[in-house]
């Protein structure tokens, strides 16, 4: 289980009402499959040895005698098969019946989890047939499963936890018990468990599959857990009642893997135990107190093989965009009007009534600007109060030029052009540089000189300069120390590149302005640069900047992880290999990868030092929130973690 990832599976099998031998030998092959697929952890529903809808059959010593014996065979199949399988049977304890779930591995019965929430209401009589589970553990002698039957934990407070693979903590709800107010899941949750089984007997109903789905995927969000729902299916009694094996998988809020319904199937997916525990790290109101403090038994067990995992769970390319459509365009007003909002408040508390911006013609710069018509929009101002300022330099093409000029008219804004060759030049003669050397003070003049420019124009119009620098280039360290680097308000700086580009799109695709809605998709099919270089000789744009620092859809995948997750580089490359596989080559990953630890742990001293910004996402750079780290912090042992990787 390398980079602690689990590879669990929710699993309905086929059954018979009563037939526990044919229940148990199904069982047992779809262990097998599940084992072949590199599973460690199997679960099945709720009473699957005997069929949940047995009714008054369950009082049938017959039956209860079957159900024991074919828990025997599961133990006795599980050795040698390196995988927790926990099951659903009924369980006669001192003259009572209960519901539970056994947890198996390696031949052996780690213990007897028993249902607490008993339903008997609607379609559910429960009640009729089975006891509600203490939550006391006790340990208990089962004669009919010979030695493994010998000191068995029994009770609802039980935990099982992998020796050699600690992240990995158990915990059980068995149907009901999620629909409680407070689902005992929460206590194992707190209780130390990561991991949540739920052997579940949920009958269909129209929408019930929506309201279960959503269930799922809540309370692995409120525990920061895995979430795994195993779902009766095709097989059970249809006298009142049809079961469709809606098996769900979620981590942490997402679903991960489902089954279809009204099809008996397994979902199969790889929770990231490292995620959760690292979410749970960074959340100083999660509180987990050690097991016996809550009352709870932990049952240790050790997996022969926790080498690698392979991989079958989809990862966003993009982070921190939205995958579907709908919801990215929701996501994109939103976070425009969080943008627009935060500027509109600084302008107000400040009684500006001009705003002052440097205008390219590329993406971030366009951002900034529709984001400020938006606040003066908010604020009741004429946009003309908006001076967007373009400063052709030795960089600046037509095509970029012809674009900000058109984008700065369609907004209705006020265009100010000041070019700069000459004061630039004239700066190179006072310090003594020679303008034919295209470095680094080549390029951070024009920088400078374009935010003197800026700066100075707002105190003659009683205004304020917006930053337009992104949340990438600040991780990069992409920008001109105080030069672009400096505003009096960062409307961009949460805003990480490859989002950018979908909101000047959302935008581009709801204007009803055509001519806007083409200059917007012009500027999107512009190369990102910083236009600091000459132009080629067809005139178009030279300097590119992803061919200097690297594609930023790698380095907005890269930040999102370190960021969000405290991810090892070697996780993060394992990671960008699988997800960009046919787009980028592993010494290209590599190689990138690299580049931005270098830049990101060197250029934190500019990030110590960031003009206010408004946070849109989960992740930011902000020294004053999300971010804080020395800027000499040494950047070794990550560097020496990627030098370790096999290429």
């Amino acid at each position: 289980m390398k980079d602690k990832f689990l590879k669990a599976a929710a699993i309905t099998s086929d059954i018979k009402v009563g037939d526990t031998d044919f229940n148990t030998e199904n069982i047992i092959k779809s262990m097998n499959i599940a084992h072949k697929q590199g599973v460690k952890l199997a679960v099945f529903p709720e009473l699957v040895i005997s069929g949940y809808t047995c009714s008054d059959l369950f009082l049938q010593d017959i039956l209860l005698k079957g159900s024991l014996n074919g828990l025997k065979k599961i133990i006795n199949a599980s050795e040698n098969l390196d995988m927790i399988t926990i099951v659903g049977l009924p369980f006669l304890f001192n003259f009572k019946l209960y519901n539970v779930a056994a947890v198996i591995f390696d031949g052996e019965l780690l213990g007897i989890v028993p249902k607490q929430h008993i339903p008997n209401y609607s379609e559910f009589y429960e009640a009729r047939h089975f006891s509600t589970g203490n939550k006391e553990v006790s340990y208990i002698e089962i004669p009919e499963l010979g030695d493994t039957g010998s000191f068995v934990p029994f009770g609802a407070n039980q935990l099982f936890k992998a020796e050699n693979l600690p992240e990995l903590v158990i915990g059980i709800d068995i149907c009901e018990d999620l629909w409680m107010p407070i689902p005992p899941s929460c206590y194992h949750a707190m209780a130390s468990a990561t991991v949540i089984a739920n052997l579940s007997a949920s009958d269909e109903t129209t929408g019930k599959d929506l309201y279960r789905r959503e269930l799922v995927k809540n309370q692995s969000a409120r525990l920061v857990s895995g979430y795994i729902y195993a779902d009766a299916g095709e097989g059970e009694s249809s006298t009142d009642l049809v079961f469709a094996g809606h098996n769900l998988i979620a981590e942490n809020g997402s679903i991960l893997a489902e089954t279809k319904r009204f099809e008996n199937g397994i979902a199969i997916s790889e929770i990231d135990l490292g995620k959760l525990v690292s979410e749970r790290r960074r959340m100083s109101t999660f509180t987990i107190n050690a097991p016996e403090e809550n009352g709870y038994e932990v049952t240790a067990f050790e997996f022969k093989n926790i080498g690698d995992t392979i991989l079958t769970r989809y990862f966003e390319k993009t982070p921190f965009v939205p995958n579907d459509k709908n919801d990215r365009n929701r996501r994109c007003d939103e976070i425009l009007n969080i943008q627009a909002k935060g500027l509109k408040k600084r302008l107000e508390h400040t009684h500006c009534k001009s705003a002052v911006i440097g205008i390219s013609g590329g993406l971030d710069s366009t951002l900034a600007l529709l984001v400020t018509a938006k606040a003066f929009d908010m604020l009741g101002l004429d946009r003309s109060g908006i001076c967007a300022v373009t400063m052709p330099c030795f960089g600046t093409t037509d095509r970029t030029y012809q674009n900000a000029c058109i984008l700065t008219e369609k907004i209705g804004a006020t265009l100010k052009e000041v070019p700069i060759h000459e004061a630039v030049n004239l700066h190179f003669r006072d310090i003594g540089h020679d303008s034919s050397i295209h470095d680094v003070t080549y390029e951070n003049s024009q920088a400078r000189q374009r935010t003197l420019i800026l700066m100075n124009l707002a105190n003659e119009l009683n205004g304020m300069v917006i930053g337009t620098g992104d949340m990438s280039e600040l991780a990069l360290g992409w920008a001109t120390y105080n030069g672009d680097h400096m505003s009096m308000y960062g409307v961009n700086c949460s805003v990480p590149k490859t989002l950018v580009r979908y909101l000047v799109l959302y935008y581009a695709e709801t204007t009803p302005d055509k001519q806007l809605h083409d200059v917007l998709m012009d500027v999107l099919d512009t190369p990102v640069s910083p236009e600091l270089l000459p132009p080629d000789k067809d005139g178009k744009i030279a300097q590119k900047t992803e061919d200097l620092v690297g594609p930023y859809e790698l380095h907005d995948f890269f930040l999102y992880y370190i960021m969000r997750f405290g991810y090892a580089p070697s996780k993060i490359y394992r990671l960008a290999k699988y997800t960009f596989n046919g787009e980028y080559d592993k010494e290209t990953i590599y190689k990138w990868l690299r580049t931005f630890y270098w830049r990101f742990f060197a250029q934190q001293f500019k990030r110590s030092c960031l003009p206010d910004g408004p946070k849109v996402g989960s992740v930011a750079l902000s020294p004053r929130g999300d971010w804080r780290m020395p800027s000499d912090a040494s950047v070794n042992i990550w560097i020496k973690d990627i030098e370790q990787l096999e290429m």
